[in-house]
């Protein structure tokens, strides 16, 4: 991305206090909160970030699993063209969110943005619905992670162990590395990252050139065939891909250079998922052609990416993308641990969570206690979905992954808004384009996708309209227990105890 410009007088965030602004960057990221925690450290540049957050979206995990179903439940041929579509309304999302984060000094993303915008019981609303849907993105892909590696060692002659084993194999490995500085966890991303992106702009290439079963696919290009079949469902599973490029303003403290690291990760991350997504969805629909491929979504959704790099580069490639979706939901999972232990250490502070969540660790300089308790609600959750014989994919994944979608889609739409009454009401950028004509959109983009996923929610989890209920009952009860804390003496926002702390 080019190098963006200084800051305009119009969007220049509020003053440091003097004794910040004499002992220069660093005072900022050593400043010590309220209840004794200390804010991370790091030297995390845009590339760094980036390589978290799209691991966490998981891109071949959402190539071989939202793809298909949106295929064969959405809008059939043209279902590539709701990547580009929720892109778009989330790059307008981006424009607000990014210009916020110069007057927002906290790691906390949407609680804190919120706070700003409507107040200490709206921010600890939003706090507690965050830590609950970001709670449920890593369920959800324990659940899928572990039926995945048991399916691929089963397949190569290994034993036959319960799913929710090989869900602990990855627990333990994600809480050692959770437990270490973040830069450790960066460096294992890029590399998986890398790996499972190879193999789907492999196979991409390999269809493009190959010309596709009968020439390549127009369909996505044709408003027609968009509004063709259930739009709605479409735009719904091609939405939920996107969940975690907001965390980019979870790591702002462990940023080299958060005013410009945390905007050029967001809007890098949005490009590079919209368009690999778009892309990739493309080159599956191509592979098969408009019609056999809506068929074969429908047959055997979680085979059609298998089966079609076992076509278009051979069997070989069919086996890496069954290893290599494992790598991608390890990578979901990693990714995932550090933006919950991050909004954990966050909430050290503030007498919600015990402040023992706000301590860095001295040698590391990671949230280790925050880590370990994520990685003790993740083992609770694990064993109780073994217990109660759901099964990982079908009841673990889906209910979980469900939630999350309407989760993070109440948290934005809550965050856009807030965008605007904080500009407005502060004056502190009066640039139009950034503070209300780009969130505005945002938000209306985005509550029509909200509204899309409500009355689309029992599809989305699996067709129980009794579960759906009760896990929209679940969002909104988060929202109503963060705010009836924060009335309890002793308790503020994660912005609040910053702002304390920088006194």
């Amino acid at each position: 991305m080019p190098r963006s410009s200084p800051v305009s007088p119009q969007s220049r965030p509020a003053a440091r206090t003097d004794r910040q602004a004499a002992a220069g960057p660093a005072a900022v990221t050593a400043t010590s909160p309220v209840g004794g925690t200390a804010r991370l450290t790091g030297t995390l540049g845009p590339g760094a970030v980036v390589f978290m957050v799209v691991a966490a979206a998981a891109p071949l995990t959402v190539v071989g699993g939202s793809v298909p179903l949106g295929i064969a439940l959405g809008n059939g041929a043209a279902f590539p063209a709701a990547f580009a579509v929720c892109c778009v309304v989330l790059l307008l999302f981006a424009v607000g969110f990014s210009a916020m984060s110069r007057h927002v000094p906290d790691a906390g993303a949407f609680y804190a943005y919120v706070e700003r915008g409507f107040g200490r019981a709206a921010g600890l609303g939003a706090a507690m619905l965050a830590l609950v849907t970001y709670t449920a993105v890593q369920a959800a892909v324990y659940g899928y992670g572990g039926a995945a590696l048991r399916a691929l060692v089963a397949d190569h002659g290994g034993p036959e162990l319960p799913w929710w084993l090989w869900s602990s194999v990855m627990l333990a490995a994600v809480a050692t590395l959770g437990f270490r500085h973040i830069e450790l966890s960066g460096r294992v991303l890029g590399v998986l990252l890398l790996c499972e992106a190879g193999i789907v702009l492999a196979l991409d290439v390999a269809v493009a050139v190959k010309g596709g079963d009968g020439g390549l696919s127009t369909a996505m290009f044709h408003p027609s065939a968009f509004t063709d079949g259930s739009p709605g469902i479409g735009v719904m599973f091609a939405v939920a891909g996107f969940i975690g490029f907001e965390a980019t303003a979870v790591f702002r403290d462990e940023a080299r250079d958060p005013e410009r690291t945390v905007p050029r990760a967001t809007y890098l991350s949005l490009v590079l998922i919209g368009v690999f997504y778009t892309v990739s969805a493309w080159a599956i629909v191509s592979a098969w052609g408009d019609t056999r491929v809506v068929e074969r979504a429908g047959a055997a959704p979680d085979a059609l990416i298998g089966d079609t790099a076992d076509r278009y580069l051979g069997s070989g490639a069919a086996d890496a993308v069954q290893v290599l979706l494992v790598s991608s939901l390890f990578a979901a999972i990693l990714a995932f641990h550090n933006v919950v232990a991050r909004y954990l250490f966050a909430l050290g502070g503030t007498g919600v969570v015990p402040g023992a969540c706000g301590r860095r660790h001295p040698r590391h300089g990671s949230p280790h206690v925050a880590s370990l308790v994520q990685t003790g609600s993740a083992a609770v959750l694990v064993a109780v979905f073994a217990l109660a014989d759901l099964d990982p994919v079908l009841e673990v994944f889906s209910w979980m992954s469900g939630l999350a979608t309407l989760g993070v889609l109440v948290l934005m739409v809550a965050t856009c808004a807030a965008v605007v009454v904080f500009f407005r009401r502060t004056r502190a950028d009066t640039r139009v384009w950034h503070t209300l004509a780009a969130p505005l959109l945002g938000l209306a983009g985005l509550a029509g996708c909200l509204a899309l996923v409500m009355a689309n929610f029992p599809t989305l989890i699996g067709g129980s309209e009794r579960l759906a209920y009760g896990l929209e009952a679940l969002v909104a009860g988060s929202c109503l227990l963060g705010a009836v804390l924060s009335r309890l003496p002793g308790t503020a926002t994660p912005a609040s105890a910053a702002a304390v702390s920088a006194t």
